[in-house]
């Protein structure tokens, strides 16, 4: 597709693209938040943050031009972030705002993944009050949209394993709530997953799916130990898993589901640009493509913005968009019968 493409045929794809149903599977609730309504927390609460204004919180909270494209820098925004979860209600009405946000980007399905210690901290909810919370207002969205939200418990392969399972334990309490899987991701390189292996076994025996972020800021090889070792059946990022065939080879015979995230990978400085994303070398090695947004409020984008971005610079057809939303609907933490059925949706709005 040109580069040149017109303002008019590009506001025309955009709100084609708008108009569509879709699929998000990796979408982490802090990193989704609305930045209005976190200044207008802060003013209200008095939170200790460097400002209380949109504007003046947004360099805190968000990837800017200026902002280093690296791991440490993108994932200190998060430590800002934690201080805006400061009462039941603040996370209750948060919760109900990130759903709504997808709802009006036609997000039909969202699988919202969250880390119970960030929305712990601020004030020393336990697990259980925090979980309640956040289902609460995941609840309150669905009611009023036309999306299913199911939701997944992410810890922190950085943080402590006793706190992990801690916050698995309370979560499984509220299994007929939503919550459907677990997910370990935080600082890839240098911690070691093993710590959480022993967790995520209990996990699966008590019912729930695995997902695992791997091969994002570190090798290959944490694909091979997601998939093997915690029985990831999804994996996110996972852009580097071409630096070992081995490795694509074992996801491809598992049938293993990779929710890429484009705009996040740079920002993290997982690729050092858009175009040189290797989206379309992993869909050469016939591995099984989806699209997500990761994080809404640091990159500034809706998941519509990365279906034009998959079709403008990366060179993807829409059949590709297709075929990867129709990925994201059979790999959906569903029961079967919910995950044809959004198939069928998906594949009814596309072909036209």
């Amino acid at each position: 597709m040109s580069e040149r493409m017109s303002s008019s045929t590009d506001l025309a794809l955009r709100a084609r693209l708008a108009a569509l149903p879709k699929i998000d599977l990796h979408r982490h609730f802090e990193g989704a938040l609305r930045l209005s309504s976190l200044a207008e927390i802060a003013r209200t609460y008095q939170l200790d943050v460097p400002a209380y204004s949109a504007e003046g919180l947004r360099p805190y909270v968000q990837i800017t031009p200026e902002s280093p494209r690296t791991m440490q820098h993108f994932l200190s925004k998060f430590a800002v972030l934690r201080k805006f979860f400061c009462s039941p209600e603040v996370i209750c009405r948060l919760a109900r705002e990130v759903v709504e946000d997808a709802a009006a980007d036609n997000v039909r399905h969202l699988e919202l993944r969250f880390t119970p210690k960030a929305l712990t901290q601020a004030r020393q909810l336990s697990f259980r009050e925090a979980i309640a919370c956040l289902c609460e207002g995941v609840a309150q969205a669905q009611r009023d949209h036309a999306i299913t939200v199911r939701l997944i418990v992410s810890l922190n392969r950085h943080e402590s394993a006793q706190e992990g399972a801690q916050a698995v334990y309370a979560a499984l309490d509220f299994r007929a709530h939503g919550i459907v899987a677990v997910d370990l991701g935080g600082q890839e390189d240098g911690f070691s997953a093993e710590p959480f292996r022993g967790l995520f076994a209990e996990a699966r025996q008590a019912g729930l799916y695995v997902t695992s972020h791997a091969a994002e800021w570190s090798g290959a090889q944490n694909v091979r130990y997601a998939v093997e070792q915690l029985g990831a059946v999804r994996i996110g990022h996972g852009v580097r898993v071409l630096e070992d065939s081995a490795v694509v080879a074992l996801a491809r015979e598992r049938d293993i589901t990779f929710e890429v995230c484009l705009t996040s990978n740079v920002h993290s400085g997982v690729v050092r640009t858009l175009s040189e994303h290797p989206l379309r070398q992993m869909r050469a090695c016939g591995l099984r493509l989806t699209l997500n947004t990761d994080d809404p409020l640091l990159s500034d984008i809706a998941l519509s913005d990365e279906l034009h971005n998959a079709l403008t610079t990366l060179g993807c057809a829409f059949a590709d968009l297709r075929e990867m939303m129709l990925n994201a609907a059979h790999a959906a933490f569903l029961p079967p019968e919910q995950r044809a059925a959004l198939a069928a949706q998906i594949a009814a709005a596309y072909d036209v």
